[in-house]
Parts: C-alpha cells; structure tokens; sequence
C-alpha cells in the first residue's frame, strides 16, 4: 500500500465522542475496544485531539496501514465512497491527481504538525443509547430498548451506563470545549435515537444562545419512528442542517431488521422531514446499514431516493455483528441479489461511470444512488464467501424471534431453504 492510498487528513480536523463518552480518532474508524481509549471524564476533548491524536497522525505521515482505517480500505475496493475520500476533497486532496492537489493544498504545512494546536472542524458526538427501536444488527451500546431485551434474554449480564451526556459535569466539559473551539464547521450527531435524547435537544437549544446556529451546521441521524416538533423548530434556526434518515428497505422487511418500528409510518415520517427539508434547503440522506437479509429488498430504497433526488448512504460495509453481513450469502445465492440490483440501475440511464466523492450534492444524487448500487454488486461479486456464519446468524435470530414472537419468513419467503439448511 502506497502513502497515497493510505493517508487521510481527517486526524487533522475531525475527531469523535462515542457513545460511552470516549474518544474516537474517527467517525469511520473500525470499532476496537471502545473503552480503553481516554474519556470526557478524565481528558479535555481538545487536549485528546491536539495532544492525544497524535500518534494516529504520526502513523498516517508513516504511510501505514492503520487497522481502524480498515472499512475505508474495504469500501475503496469495491468502489465505495468512502470516509477517507470525502475527507479528502475537504482539504482539496484527489486521489486522481494525489501529488499535485496535495502540494496545493491549503493544509500541506499543518500535515506536517502531528502536535496540533488547531481544534476540532468537524465532529461527530455520540449521544448515549436512548433508543425506542431494536435493530437486529445493533448493539447494547446504541439502543438501551436491545440492552433490555439482551439482558432479559441472557445475551449480557450488564446494561451500558446511561449516556455521558446525562451527567452534568462531563456535559458542560463537552460544551465548554464547543465554545473554544473557533473553527468548528460541523457538528453530528447520533445516538440511539437523537430526537428522544435529551442533550441532543439541550445541545442545540446552547448552540443557539451561543449564536454559533449561525455558523455551525449541525447534521444527525434519525430512526423515522418519532417526531418532536419542539426539535423541529430549533433546528430550522439553524443556517444548515444535514439530515441523515435511517431505513433499510420499502417493504415489511424493515419492521422485522428496524424492530420496533412500521414502514407505514416510518415512510410518512421520511416524507414530513422531506418537506421541511426542502422547505428550509436543508441537505438530506437515506442511510442505509445492508445486512443479509435487507440486501435482498435494497432496489426498493434505491427507487424511492432516485424518485425524489435523495442521496442513499452507509457510513461502511456492514463488518459487526459479523453473521449479519451480506458476505455470508453464499456464492450459489449471490446472483440472484446480483440481478435485483442490475435490473434495477438498468431501468436508468447509468453510463456516466465517474466516481462522484462529494456524495451529498443533490445536483448528483441520482448518478450517486447508481454508484452506490454498483458498489453493492461488486461486493457480492467479489468479497469472499462467508457462509460458514450462517448457523451462528441463525441461532441469533431464533433466540429474538422467541422473544418476539415473529419470524424471518414471515417477511423474507425467498431464504427459507438458505435458513433451513443452516437449522431454522
């Protein structure tokens, strides 16, 4: 691996709190041992990312391959926009002219600082895990609905703390941090559920008094299962607003994947957060998470976002729960998910094969929506088969579906032999 295809600016810029009040170098980065890095408890956010980041920069400048940085690698591959390369056009970088655009870049001196004294532009803030909804592909630390449902079924002995925003002494530190931090330019957040998550409201409600509505784009993802009219007001305060909506497919597929949730309802939610968006030229996204089951229905997000110019986005190739990715269809099962998809971009015009980065611009949402479907082809083409999974992903869903009194054929008829052979 070249320094080209390694180096990525955004150690530079952009840092993370997760969910349990920890640092991240990144928003994309593989998920280690989440708590084992510094905290808002013990470490100011800008000392963690001037001081603390300082060896993910000294890596980058290495030309090493850095294991977090392994789903953009991966993206990459299967021609995938990903999370190194959208942060790269944001310092002018191209990987099609790397040299150049890297010696004209406006921020080649500071990547030579792996001591930085700029703070954060970009963030993403993990809000806790208030959840109303239990996917099957998330996890305790993100959904507090599937902590309880884990715990009462035996999956863990423990549920996650409560969010490290709901302590008043870490929150302050977080906001105290945003008010010294001049140069911020974005803010995301995620939860749980942001709308049902009380520092996402009391957050916005100081960015406000702050005046810094004015100059901060705040982005965040929502699960299309409530609406807060209060939060919808705050927000259109606001001189930019990145809405991410968060569905897996238009079918009833996504009822049993988004537990907790009714495509009916969730998709007159997507429509209401449509026309405000519009309304206020807010910048708006599906975001997807494809599993093995939703892959099968995936056309049918497609064909809703090309039919109203929306863009369609996975922050990566789904990699944990590890028996959830679409890899572990196998190889005899994978052409006919091939076909779905190729049916479907072949209903459009898809000759322009330009890889477009800049992924939220609406002008190219629909050449974007095709882009991404392709990737999805090339993944299942060419990712190796990983089958062996399947009796762990069923032994999985048995012991939900007993605790939910549903099943997977009920909504997904075409897997039934697949499932049986594994044990279903």
């Amino acid at each position: 691996m070249t320094f080209k295809d390694s180096f990525c600016p955004s150690p530079w810029f952009h840092m993370r709190i997760n969910n349990s009040g920890h640092y991240e170098y990144c928003r994309w980065a593989t998920k280690q041992d989440r708590t084992s890095l510094p905290s808002i408890a013990d470490t100011a956010p800008l000392e963690f990312f001037q001081q603390g980041m300082a060896p993910v920069r000294e890596s980058m400048l290495r030309g090493e391959k850095l294991l977090g940085c392994t789903e953009c690698y991966q993206m990459e591959a299967h021609g995938k926009v990903s999370g190194r390369q959208k942060q790269l056009l944001k310092t002018g970088v191209q990987l099609n002219d790397f040299t150049n655009t890297m010696l004209s870049s406006p921020w080649v001196d500071e990547f030579k600082n792996t001591v930085t004294k700029q703070t954060p532009q970009d963030w993403q803030i993990d809000l806790g895990n208030f959840c109303n909804s239990a996917c099957i592909f998330c996890d305790p630390a993100s959904s507090s609905k599937l902590a309880s449902e884990f715990k009462r079924i035996g999956i863990i002995d423990q549920t996650p703390r409560a969010s490290w925003c709901e302590d008043p002494a870490k929150f302050n530190t977080f906001l105290d941090a945003l008010r010294a931090s001049t140069t911020i330019k974005y803010l995301h957040f995620i939860g749980g559920e942001t709308l049902i998550t009380p520092g996402f409201k009391r957050i916005l409600e100081t960015l406000i008094e702050e005046n810094l509505h004015k100059t901060i784009t705040v982005g965040f993802t929502t699960n299309l299962t409530v609406w807060d009219q209060s939060i919808v007001d705050l927000l259109k305060q606001f001189e930019q607003v990145n809405l991410g909506m968060s569905i897996e497919c238009i079918h009833p597929l996504n009822d049993y994947v988004r537990y907790g949730g009714n495509i009916d309802d969730s998709v007159k939610i997507m429509e209401q957060w449509i026309e405000i968006a519009q309304e206020s030229s807010w910048l708006v996204q599906l975001r997807i998470t494809p599993t093995i089951f939703t892959i099968w229905h995936l056309d049918t997000v497609y064909e809703y976002a090309y039919n109203h110019n929306i863009a369609v986005e996975s922050c990566n190739f789904l990699n944990d729960p590890a028996f959830m990715r679409p890899s572990v269809l196998p190889m005899a099962v994978r052409p006919q998910v091939i076909e779905r998809l190729s049916s479907w971009i072949n209903r459009y015009d898809s000759t322009n094969t330009e890889q477009i980065i800049n992924t939220r611009h609406p002008a190219v949402a629909q050449q974007q929506i095709i882009q991404d479907a392709r990737s999805y082809i090339d993944y299942l083409e060419n990712q190796p088969d990983e089958s062996f999974r399947l009796p762990a992903l069923v032994d999985y869903i048995k012991l939900l579906e007993a605790s939910r009194n549903n099943g997977i054929l009920r909504y997904l008829p075409e897997y039934e032999e697949l499932l049986r052979s594994a044990g279903y």
